[in-house]
């Protein structure tokens, strides 16, 4: 039984995760690299653990945050489809079992929101880790004049924040905007089909979505 901490310290999988990073950045996309796979493999674990789900499939949704965007080394198209097929070649050659695989390679499949559905709790819980993962430091563009749509929303995240609600009810993303830099309606802009995704993902773990727009509920 393959763990996280052996997904975490495997040489390829580490090659191909900077690699992939590097390819964004020519492509002129957000951080991509181990600070997000990291957030994303830690929150995807933590919403299920708080929700009461084994520990295993909460490490299985560990293992997929860390490795669900491993495709773009191929190409950002179909990244995740990509992503699904290299996870099944380096974790088989890790001796995962087949029921693993199976959960880890759907979660993988099924995160980008042009073809996503939350088919189960591991992906719902990417998911939402990975699109709730909206912060000033995923910037790389240090030219303010030439940022794009994308630049302008994440540098305007002052403050982020993403958890389950105390009642155990709601996915709550709270996120404080400067609206000097980008308008609330620019995020909505780039980020509509993402929080829809959001919010089926959210219903497939029996909770609301809510999302907090410098202090007012928008969603």
């Amino acid at each position: 039984m393959i763990t996280f901490e052996q997904v975490k310290n495997n040489h390829d999988i580490r090659v191909y995760i900077q690699k992939a990073d590097e390819a964004l950045i020519a492509l002129g996309y957000t951080e991509h690299s181990f600070p997000h796979m990291t957030k994303v493999s830690r929150d995807a674990r933590d919403i299920l653990l708080t929700l009461g789900y084994p520990e295993r499939e909460a490490e299985l949704a560990q293992i997929a945050g860390y490795l669900h965007d491993i495709g773009n080394v191929v190409n950002r198209i179909d990244h995740a489809q990509s992503g699904a097929i290299m996870a099944f070649r380096l974790l088989d050659r890790m001796g995962a079992s087949a029921e693993d695989l199976a959960v880890i390679i759907s979660a993988i499949g099924n995160h980008d929101e042009s073809t996503a559905f939350p088919v189960n709790p591991v992906a719902a819980a990417l998911i939402l880790a990975d699109k709730s993962d909206v912060r000033r430091s995923r910037v790389r563009n240090n030219d303010f004049a030439s940022f794009d749509i994308h630049d302008r929303v994440n540098y305007a995240v002052k403050e982020s924040s993403a958890a389950i609600s105390e009642d155990k009810k709601a996915f709550v993303l709270n996120i404080t905007i400067d609206t000097a830099i980008s308008a609330v309606m620019d995020y909505f802009e780039i980020f509509l089909s993402r929080m829809i995704l959001c919010r089926r993902a959210a219903e497939k773990l029996g909770l609301h979505f809510r999302l907090i727009i410098n202090g007012q509920v928008v969603l």
